[in-house]
Formats: structure tokens, sequence, C-alpha cells
């Protein structure tokens, strides 16, 4: 069943002329659980070792918003709007230490599984800083659970403080809590925003066993998730709704608030069967095919079940199914991974991207992404972006994966591949005749690359 070149194109992130192909599914599954050596390499930085630069930037926003004096006023608009480049040229160096990861990582899957769970669990910012952190909410809420229990990455992602902003969790205030009896003119009420995506698209899943009143008291439940700028997450017991809340039949919680209360809660959403069902299928179609075979999603949603949502067992169950090695290439790459397996198959080099002004990562990398209908951690909703072929195959949006194929990999690597060798480099030894014919044809290097990867067998996996 196993095969190198295909595992890496539909369970990777593309194939390599530098980095060998995975040798078998249990390498594919000792490199999920060994060390993250793209991480290190091509490192973010924790929300911890970020904040003083959030809080310097937050004194330069408060001091524009806050002065009132004109010439003041035009002195602290200016440092403002250089704060403000400076924390997106951040974010676009950051972006570009994503891509190299998928471009020069040696585990391919790791940075697909991080891709999807991210995309699982979407959550943006609303401002300059809360959308700088975007890439950073990725990285501790998502990247270290990938492997491990889902029940941990659940509740590392709904008390993440870009969740909490994402959703307004932090503005909601249990309505008989000790902080709403004692400023009643300052009471903002209960916000369920959380607590329903937490249902339905978190854990049992649009149309799930669950009613309205279930959505009330675990938003109650809920109340006392806050953070601040300062301090990152916190749990406020004095906002948080007093009682027990009865969330699918059990209760949680009592007199006191806590935070154990939440967390007892979130591990029995995440051991529920209907969890099991909505997760899986999600994975199958990502990884397999938009209409997977019933047999393997039927056995990987056993697995999850069996060993409490252990996911790298639940991966291994699907890398070991004998669906999962159908090797006609279905699902269209998104753009993000279409970038990132132009780039891996180019070889590119980090200096290309690392060594570049934050300006031109914008211009050869986030904008394309955006005019392939991918904007770079805006997903249109909550409940991430689509998984229909259809939604990405329209004229614009294959017109600008044209462009980019047929322009942007000559500006980032000068020295282009030999088309005929690249043929092979980028879609493995069961590359169409058609597409061998068109390189072997092109007038030049960059037309030869450019057709390659704009062709249709290189944009699906």
């Amino acid at each position: 069943m196993f095969d190198p070149e295909h595992a890496e194109i539909r369970f990777g992130c593309g194939l390599s002329p530098r980095i060998a192909p995975v040798a078998s599914v249990p390498d594919m599954l000792a490199r999920l659980k060994g060390p993250d050596t793209a991480a290190r390499r091509f490192d973010i930085p924790s929300l911890e070792a970020f904040r003083p630069e959030a809080l310097k930037f937050k004194a330069l926003q408060d001091a524009f918003y806050f002065t009132k004096n004109p010439a003041e006023k035009a002195e602290a608009k200016k440092a403002f709007q250089a704060g403000s480049k400076v924390m997106r040229h951040q974010a676009y160096r950051w972006f570009g230490q994503m891509i190299l990861r998928r471009a020069l990582g040696e585990d391919g899957m790791r940075e697909r599984l991080m891709a999807f769970w991210a995309d699982h669990f979407t959550a943006q910012g609303r401002d300059i800083i809360s959308r700088t952190v975007q890439i950073i909410y990725v990285e501790e809420a998502i990247r270290p659970h990938v492997s491990g229990r889902f029940a941990d990455m659940l509740k590392a992602a709904i008390t993440h403080p870009l969740m909490l902003i994402y959703l307004d969790q932090h503005r909601s205030i249990g309505p008989n809590s000790r902080a709403a009896k004692r400023k009643p003119e300052k009471k903002r009420g209960l916000n369920e925003n959380l607590a329903r995506e937490l249902l339905e698209l978190h854990t049992l899943g649009v149309g799930g066993p669950y009613t309205q009143d279930d959505v009330r008291q675990l938003a109650e439940l809920l109340t006392g998730l806050r953070f601040t700028v300062e301090d990152g997450f916190v749990f406020v017991p004095a906002r948080a709704e007093p009682g027990a809340e009865t969330i699918l039949g059990k209760s949680y919680g009592g007199d006191t608030p806590a935070l154990s209360d939440i967390h007892a809660v979130l591990e029995d959403l995440a051991a529920h069967p209907a969890t099991a069902r909505h997760l899986v299928q999600k994975l199958a179609v990502h990884f397999v095919s938009d209409t997977p075979d019933p047999a393997l999603v039927d056995a990987m949603t056993a697995r999850y079940r069996d060993t409490g949502g252990d996911l790298h067992e639940v991966y291994a169950e699907m890398l070991n199914h004998p669906a999962a090695w159908d090797f006609t290439r279905r699902n269209v790459k998104q753009p993000i991974d279409f970038m990132g397996s132009s780039l891996r198959a180019l070889d590119i080099s980090p200096r290309h991207v690392q060594r570049v002004r934050p300006g031109k990562i914008l211009v050869n990398l986030v904008t394309p992404l955006t005019l392939m209908g991918q904007q770079w951690a805006r997903a249109p909703g909550p409940d991430g972006w689509p998984e229909e072929d259809a939604q990405w195959i329209t004229p614009q949006r294959l017109a600008a994966r044209l462009q980019w194929a047929m322009d942007v990999p000559f500006r980032l690597r000068r020295v282009l591949p030999d088309p005929r060798d690249f043929v092979g480099t980028a879609l493995g030894r069961d590359a169409p005749e058609a597409v061998r014919f068109a390189a072997s044809a092109a007038e030049n290097r960059a037309e030869g690359v450019g057709l390659v990867l704009a062709s249709p067998a290189f944009q699906r996996m």
C-alpha cells in the first residue's frame, strides 16, 4: 500500500530534490513523535517573549487614541503609524518562517496537521496586536498537541487569549456574578459565541446532540475566562456565574467557580462519540478525499474512541488503511499547500525569504495567497476554510495560481532548475507525459518550471 512519493504528496508538503521522502508508515509516525526540528530551525516566539513588544505598541496606540492636544496628537500619530508598520513587518517575517517550515522541513505531515488543526480552531485578531499574535496562537495552542490528546489541544485553544478575543468571551460576565452585582451599570451580560462554536464546530459538530439550553449553560460555565495584555490568560472567579450548570445531562461546577470545572467539561466533550465522528470525518476529507471511504472513517472513529482521543493513534489508523493509498490525486491543494509544495520542489533557500525586506514577503507570498482565495490568518468565519475543490478552482483564483507559478519562483530563486529534471522533482515518477512534453518544449527555464507548477497534476494531491 505504502509509496514514499505519494506519502509526501498526499500527507506531506510535497517532493523535494534535497530531502528524501519518508521510508514507511512507521517512519511517518516516528517523525510526528520525534523532535520538532523545523520549529527550532525556523523559530517563532512565544506570547511571553512577544509581550514586551506588544505592551510598547499598546502604549503608542493609547497615546494616539487618547491624546487631545493637536500638536501632541500629530506626533502620537506618527509614532503609532511607525509602530504599526513594525508590527506588520514582524508578522510577515513569521509568515516567512512558516513557509520555510513547509519548504525545507523533514516532517511535512506535521506542517499539514498543524495547518489543519489551526483551521479547525480558527481564531482571528481584531486589531493590530491580536492580528500579529495569530501565528503565535497556532504555535502555542496547536503545534505542541498535533500528535497528542485532542482534549489537551481543545483546552489550549479554547483558553488562549486570541480565541477569547475572537469570540468575545473576554466580554462575557455571569449575570449573577460578583462583578455584575458590584457594578450593574457596566454589566455587559452573557455572551454565547464561544459556547456555541465549541459545541457546533470544535467538538460535537453541526447537528450534534445538544440543545440551546446546553449552549446557554455552557456559556455560563465559561464565564470567568479572561485575559489581559499584561498577564495573558487569567480565570477571574468574580466574573463567573455561580452555581452548577448542566451540559448534555451532566452537572459541572458549584458555588465556587473554578477553572477545573471548565477543564472537566472540555474533557467530556473531547471524549464524546459525536466529537470522534466529527473530527475523523474532517481529517479524512482533508487528507484523502472530499468523499472518503466510509470504512476508513469508521476505522478511524473506532480508534479515536478506543484510545480516548489519542490523535497519533488516529493518524496511524488512517495511514495503515488501504483507502488512504488510492493513488488517484483527488483533492485540490489549498493555496497555502500549493505555494509551500512549489517552493519545496524548487529547493528554495532560507536566505531567499529571511534576508529580503518584509515588503517583499508581502508582494511575493502574502498578497498572491490572498488573490488565490486564502487570505493569510483571515478565514471567512469560525468554521475555517472550505474543503470543497470547487471553492478553490474558480476562474479568478486559478488565474492567480497560474500567474504566481509563472512569475514568482523566478523572483525567489534566480537560478532555476532544468524543467526536464524539474518534472520528476515536483511530480515524481508518475508525472504525466503531457507535462513532461510541455516542460521539454518550453522556450526557457522560467516558462518550463511555471508550466510544471501550473499543471493540473501538480494542483492536486
